[in-house]
């Protein structure tokens, strides 16, 4: 079971630069998608059942351009969950779940803290999530949770760890809070497979960034400690460029 997380930094913006070539030449099982900026009846669906994907499920934010989740399946799942049933949480559309035999993959678009008012937000969507998950998890422990989390776990996934310290996405805070959410019984595959410095999934669009890979880390597939003897893969797909961010796969034994 191929599965990729991708924030397309706008679903629309991300087809006009060729993203429908690529995710038939990548050819996923599942992909998660991240800040897609747009309705469901905004797109042309029968573009995506022309790429293989058949099953396609949106879970867009109520205010219009802004944040919001998908899941593209060549699988028909289960079950589908769109949010998480915390208002709170889902008027932004950040979390959507299918489930299939045996294992579940969620689609989560984690607030990013770009002023005070963001930062709490962000806080207490962390706290909530975490006690979402903790609970999901006593129904569905084999799971896989893609997305983009707007965190920076340890310096070695931040191009200069001791200057941005005091930046959202890698205050002190933020990372502990990642750190307990792994710690809670679940594997950061990217790094259980590839120790190495220098793999990020997120760049600037300012100074150069990308080009001179100054970048951050901030794309995940957790997968359950159930799982780990099935993840076979894990993998940066860098070379994708639809976005500002990058698409990241994780292989799971089915």
């Amino acid at each position: 079971m191929k599965i990729i997380s991708y924030n397309v930094n706008g679903i629309r913006a991300a087809i006009n630069k060729g993203f429908l070539d690529w995710l038939k030449s990548a050819n996923p099982d599942v992909i998660c998608l991240q800040e897609i900026k747009a309705l469901q009846e905004q797109l042309d669906l029968d573009l995506f059942v022309e790429a293989g994907y058949k099953y396609n499920y949106w879970f867009s934010a109520q205010k219009k351009g802004y944040s919001g989740v998908a899941i593209l399946s060549k699988i028909e799942p289960n079950h589908v969950e769109y949010g998480t049933g915390i208002a709170s949480m889902d008027f932004e559309g950040r979390n959507l779940r299918v489930d299939f035999d045996g294992f579940s993959v969620m689609s989560l678009y984690l607030p990013s803290g770009t002023n005070d008012d963001r930062l709490e937000h962000k806080f207490e969507y962390m706290d909530m999530f975490q006690d979402y998950i903790n609970t999901l998890k006593k129904d569905i422990p084999n799971l896989i949770i893609c997305g983009d989390y707007n965190i920076c776990h340890e310096e070695i996934d931040i191009h200069n760890p001791k200057g941005l310290s005091n930046v959202s996405g890698f205050l002190p805070a933020e990372r502990q809070w990642i750190g307990s959410f792994i710690n809670n019984g679940f594997i950061d595959s990217f790094r259980h497979l590839n120790k190495e410095p220098h793999n990020y999934t997120w760049w600037s669009y300012r100074a150069n960034s990308r080009a001179n890979n100054k970048g951050w880390r901030l794309d995940y597939a957790m997968v359950s400690k159930p799982l780990q003897e099935k993840i076979k893969r894990a993998v940066i797909l860098s070379n994708a460029v639809h976005s500002d961010h990058c698409p990241i796969l994780v292989e799971i034994e089915n």
